[in-house]
Order: structure tokens, then sequence, then C-alpha cells
């Protein structure tokens, strides 16, 4: 279920060649189940943390099979918005964002 419109990129080929832009992004599972939606300041800086320390401390991303992300200079409050849409659509927030 694709939550962003842009496309779905597998984690491991391409996420370390994000731009370092602020922007919004869905992590998926192997059967393509929004697990996380993030927001960061710099995806390229994120990305990277995630692949460099392999989701360290955060065992619930360590499923992450793919991804879709966007770029936006008012990323705090996009994330908002579609996390509040997701919780409306499914009674709940993704798996990994049930902690936050």
């Amino acid at each position: 279920m694709e939550i962003l419109e842009e496309k779905v990129h597998l984690w491991t080929d391409s996420a370390r060649f994000v731009k370092s832009k602020p922007g919004i992004y869905v992590l998926y599972d192997r059967k393509l189940d929004a697990i996380f939606i993030g927001e960061s300041d710099n995806l390229q800086h994120q990305f990277t943390k995630y692949l460099d320390g392999q989701f360290e401390g955060e065992s619930c991303k360590q499923k992450t099979y793919a991804y879709q992300r966007t770029f936006t200079t008012n990323q705090k409050e996009k994330r908002k918005l579609i996390l509040d849409a997701f919780c409306a659509k499914y009674g709940q927030a993704p798996c990994c964002n049930l902690s936050d």
C-alpha cells in the first residue's frame, strides 16, 4: 500500500543516494505494509545513519525492505497530516510509529 505519490524504492539499492534535503519518508516491509512514517531535516543523513548502523537500537525498522520519500520544507507538518490520515484509515499508526 503506497502512502506517498512518489515511486517505491528498494531500501538497499538506492537509500544511500537520496538527496541531502528535508522531507518525509515511509518505510515498508516485504509485503509493502507501511511500518514507519518519518521526517528529517536531511534525508541523506538520516538514511545513511540507518544504513551504516543497520537500524541499531530500532529493531522494528530492521524489517525495512522498501521506502518512499518526498522532499518538502514543511516536513513536520506534512508528516503529521500523513500519519493522521493513516491512523484514521487503519485505526492506528504504523507499527514502528506506535512508540512515538
